[in-house]
């Protein structure tokens, strides 16, 4: 059963690859993205690693002066997907969006790296892509971390990659949607629309889109400008085990300088984290800068901080956190507490699960040392591949495929979980 699902999860693969980078999936999302590209690699690495290391150039190639990496590339043309690179008008030789992405390359990258058979090849890559990602990363806390906090905020939904989550409703509602031109959406064509953001949020994030083209995308007055100002757990956490992540690779490098650099920035980050600590809910939670307040919103942001090198007694807590969830729900881990009035079982980040989001989870436990929990979100992996096949995401009770499918990134982690947890054998 194991190699038959692999060979099924590389022919997912195969079909969304386009060369040089992969699409998500055919007709929903025919471009590339930012974290979907990085966690991609890992899949690729176990097959072909050439083609792994490709994946990462091909995003970094596209890499903004200023060190920000976009969260899509228009590589070609088409009109299957809104919005386009005539909404975000950056103006670059290849069209790109202007926002970006979990910076999540980081820690694919070491691993990559570190798996290697090819270690010549590896090395080559590695050293080429070491300069950009901590580019990258010093972007973030120049441009997002403005009082030197060492937590970054997104400044649009879509950055978090957790676009209609719980978490941003009461600052989304800030967000205006006056002057919004009129607008067709393409994404209720390929997935049901129920299981889709709304046409009122839709609004407010191309409201976002336009007041930041109309400061030219410059990204050292986006942060002030923007109405939606949030930390999101989740999004720091990659972002901390990324700097951690490379750190270790500049130094296995012999480039002392990141590493130091690297270390710094991911240890004010660890101990800034706690910041966002909730004792009452067991995990962490956002914090609206807007408003200088915390956001009292039980979703899995606060329970991917488990990613970062976490203190362990964080770690453990965020273990006992998920086996509580699952006490309402059948498969781990919901992308938003099944008690929670704003729970909905299929309709994007406001309570299906994501493999992705599992995977980085389990991976963090893992090395806290909660084994146990670690291993029963890979073991909830593979029976929701089994039940449903390689879907975009699904439903925590039902188990329901939802939104795109033969889905890029599920199957790389299928082929992830598979080749490197001895459980699932």
């Amino acid at each position: 059963m194991t190699q038959k699902m692999i060979d099924q999860a590389k022919a997912v693969m195969r079909k969304n690859d386009r060369g040089n980078y992969t699409v998500p999936t055919h007709g929903l999302y025919p471009f590339q993205w930012n974290w979907d590209s990085a966690l991609s690699a890992l899949g690729f690495a176990h097959f072909d690693e050439p083609r792994a290391w490709t994946e990462i150039e091909t995003l970094f190639a596209h890499q903004w002066d200023d060190g920000m990496v976009p969260h899509i590339i228009f590589h070609q043309q088409d009109e299957g997907y809104f919005p386009g690179p005539d909404v975000w008008g950056t103006s670059r030789p290849v069209p790109t969006s202007g926002i970006t992405q979990p910076a999540v390359a980081g820690f694919a990258v070491r691993r990559i790296f570190e798996r290697a058979t090819n270690k010549t090849l590896a090395v080559e890559k590695a050293r080429a892509l070491l300069p950009r990602i901590h580019a990258w990363h010093q972007w973030f806390f120049a441009n997002r971390d403005p009082q030197g906090s060492g937590l970054v905020a997104i400044i649009h939904p879509w950055e978090s990659g957790r676009d209609n989550s719980v978490d941003w409703d009461a600052a989304f509602e800030r967000v205006p949607t006056d002057g919004v031109q009129p607008f067709t959406r393409r994404d209720t064509s390929h997935a049901n629309p129920a299981h889709r953001p709304t046409d009122d949020q839709y609004k407010r994030y191309i409201w976002l889109v336009q007041k930041f083209r109309s400061l030219g995308w410059d990204n050292t007055k986006l942060h002030d400008a923007s109405p939606f100002q949030i930390v999101d757990p989740g999004f720091n956490a990659i972002l901390i085990r990324s700097c951690a992540d490379l750190a270790v690779l500049a130094d296995s490098l012999g480039d002392t300088e990141i590493a130091a650099q690297s270390r710094a920035m991911a240890e004010k980050g660890i101990a800034a984290m706690d910041s966002l600590w909730s004792e009452a809910h067991g995990q962490y939670l956002c914090y609206d800068r807007s408003i200088s307040a915390s956001v009292d919103s039980p979703s899995i942001g606060g329970i991917l901080a488990a990613f970062a090198p976490i203190p362990k007694s964080r770690a453990k807590a965020i273990a006992d956190r998920i086996d509580a969830l699952s006490l309402s729900c059948n498969y781990l881990v919901p992308s938003h507490d099944p008690t929670a009035p704003e729970f909905d079982a299929l309709r994007y980040w406001r309570g299906p699960i994501w493999l992705i989001v599992n995977y980085m989870i389990s991976d963090g436990l893992k090395l806290a040392g909660e084994t146990a929990m670690a291993d029963r979100i890979s073991a909830d992996c593979l029976r929701l591949i089994e039940k449903a096949g390689f879907a975009e995401y699904y439903g925590p009770i039902g188990a329901e495929p939802c939104g795109g499918d033969a889905f890029t990134w599920t199957a790389a982690m299928v082929i992830e979980i598979l080749s490197t947890h001895e459980m699932a054998a």
